[in-house]
């Protein structure tokens, strides 16, 4: 049997239409994956209760028109809600996960960590007693399940980044509301369908040894990130809808694709002859900021 080549993706949840700056992104890891070789794949996010469908398939138009292409049908989370939890389920069965029954708010007040983020989990739930943990079950708060990490920190290679050493903290695998986690969804969909070339927005880096960290103890191999920077806007904050037009239905494929390259420092009227001329090395390494006039 002929082993199945590797590959590079697009993620998007559909929880609104995809503006100009995850368009770039988009193309950008198309670029990534094609000029390496590999397959490029399109995943829905779709956990989240925010999610619909008709959002996720004018995203994929959306893709289409400006030229990503992709090898297989786009895989839907929501179609693997009992994998997610199996897996889970494992990681309780070997100690490496605890209850949690920390409210935001107290995540947040709670002390840690000199060096720690803002968000980080200062371990409150981790070493309770039986006593304690059944009284915190008996408040009627369903409890998050939270990885019981063996390491404060972990490093990842990134092609943008370079070398990055971030936090690991107990973070969540299964949310209260029996919803998987993002970081536990995004790991073993990635493994799963042999992609090991993440591109994405740099806003998303931190969170890049927490995911590689937990692939390492379900024996996954590194992926090779590349955190790519995002779009802003005038003010230097993340795109929105009051932004004006950010949209492909706003600014029409042709201008957004050009708007794209330009930002990229590439010329070419369709993907294939960005393709041709696509080195990253030679990619901005800051925010790109978008101008709607």
């Amino acid at each position: 049997m002929t082993p199945v080549p590797p590959a590079g993706r697009f993620a998007p949840s559909p929880s609104a239409d995809l503006h100009i700056g995850n368009l770039r992104t988009a193309l950008l890891a198309w670029l990534f994956a094609r000029s390496t070789g590999r397959r490029f794949l399109i995943r829905i996010e779709d956990l989240d209760d925010r999610a619909r469908e008709e959002i996720a398939q004018r995203q994929l138009a959306d893709l289409a028109a400006i030229g990503v292409t992709w090898d297989e049908e786009p895989l839907w989370q929501s179609a693997r809600r009992d994998h997610y939890d199996a897996v889970v389920d494992r990681l309780v069965a070997q100690d490496l996960v605890y209850e949690c029954y920390c409210s935001r708010r107290e995540i947040l007040e709670a002390p840690r960590a000199p060096h720690a983020p803002e968000g980080a989990y200062p371990g409150t739930c981790r070493d309770l007693d039986a006593t304690a943990r059944s009284a915190r079950r008996d408040s009627g708060r369903p409890p998050a399940l939270r990885l019981r990490a063996q390491e404060t920190e972990f490093s990842v290679d990134d092609v943008i980044r370079g070398r990055y050493t971030g936090i690991v903290d107990d973070f969540v695998l299964r949310r209260g509301d029996g919803v998987p986690a993002y970081n536990l969804a995004v790991v073993l969909d990635d493994a799963e369908s042999k992609i090991d070339q993440v591109v994405r927005g740099d806003d998303l880096l931190s969170s890049a040894p927490r995911q590689a960290y937990l692939g390492s103890l379900l024996g996954y191999p590194k992926p090779i990130y590349a955190h790519v920077p995002l779009a802003l806007n005038v003010e230097g904050k993340r795109l929105a809808k009051r932004d004006g037009a950010v949209t492909l239905s706003d600014l029409g494929a042709p201008k957004a694709f050009a708007l794209i390259s330009e930002s990229l420092g590439l010329h070419g009227t369709d993907a294939p002859e960005l393709l041709a001329q696509f080195d990253p090395a030679a990619l901005p390494r800051e925010p790109w900021i978008y101008r709607t006039s």
